[in-house]
């Protein structure tokens, strides 16, 4: 089973010109680190992988894997639409010393259960690090079944964990009470983490951990010590930001806020654009709501 319970879906930094700066990469790997992350998913949805080169993404493993060394667990997108595509990265990824690979449900094409069971097994058996399934039918237009997890956890002994963002607990219920000892549950959602951890989750694969790491690792920490009505302050106290950050398309309102609290990280690159007025002045308030400005 993975060991950290924190992990964060690592924005990627652009420069002017919307070029991956690969330094400010480095960078912003380490100070995750620093703010209490025990993982980073790299080229993930919250990195705007859909607008990443394979070569962009390749360069984004290997520089955070040379920024965090053994200090934190390096886990690359390498999941695609395209099972063949699809090993093809996750194999170079391995090649680069990553430590896992996350494998997203294949979106657009919609792919039944039995195309996603054989899709992710074939995907695994090709590789030998571990690998987390990721679950998200708000951008995938899928649901991957609970059954379909427990299948393919039970067949492959290196899936080791899913990133579960539908929003069903019911469905999350059903996994973690299936699963083999050593497959974790973690939550795709900041705002799922505590309700989560408390039928057996894992931890979160967390956007708002750039900005508040050691807060989420309190409530974590307060949670899994018995402390529950510290960890529920602290679950209510973050809500408004685990909310506030998708008050349009992510990782936009991320990427404001931390050029707000001076760690530029750059622009999103189109289709995404810069928030309105309107979600600028949101946004200006909530992170002044919560002491980060």
């Amino acid at each position: 089973m993975p060991t950290g319970r924190l992990l964060t879906a690592m924005a990627t930094p652009f420069d002017q010109d919307l070029a991956v700066d690969l330094r400010k990469v480095k960078t912003l790997a380490l100070q995750l680190v620093e703010d209490a992350s025990d993982g980073i998913v790299v080229a993930g949805t919250t990195g705007e992988s859909p607008t990443l080169s394979e070569r962009e993404k390749l360069d984004l493993f290997t520089a955070v894997v040379d920024a965090v060394g053994d200090r934190a667990d390096v886990w690359a997108n390498t999941g695609n639409y395209d099972t063949r595509t699809s090993i093809a990265l996750s194999r170079e990824a391995e090649k680069l010393g990553v430590h896992g690979v996350m494998l997203v449900v294949p979106y657009y094409n919609r792919p039944p259960q039995e195309g996603l069971y054989h899709h992710f097994r074939a995907i695994a058996e090709a590789i030998e690090v571990p690998a987390m399934l990721y679950n998200v039918p708000s951008r995938t237009g899928q649901n991957m079944t609970a059954d379909t997890v427990l299948r393919l956890q039970a067949d492959c002994p290196n899936i080791v964990a899913v990133k579960e963002a539908s929003g069903n607990f019911e469905q999350a219920a059903e996994i973690v009470k299936g699963s083999r000892q050593d497959f974790a549950l973690y939550s795709g959602d900041d705002k799922a983490t505590l309700p989560l951890l408390s039928i057996g989750g894992m931890g979160v694969v967390s956007v708002a951990s750039h900005l508040v790491g050691a807060r989420i690792r309190r409530m974590m920490d307060a949670y899994l010590t018995g402390q529950v009505r510290v960890a529920q302050e602290l679950h209510l106290s973050l809500l408004p930001l685990f909310t506030g950050l998708f008050v349009t398309s992510s990782p936009i309102p991320l990427k404001w806020a931390m050029k707000a609290v001076g760690r530029d990280i750059g622009g999103v690159r189109p289709p995404l654009g810069p928030p309105s007025a309107s979600e600028e002045a949101f946004l200006h308030s909530l992170l002044h709501d919560q002491g980060l400005r």
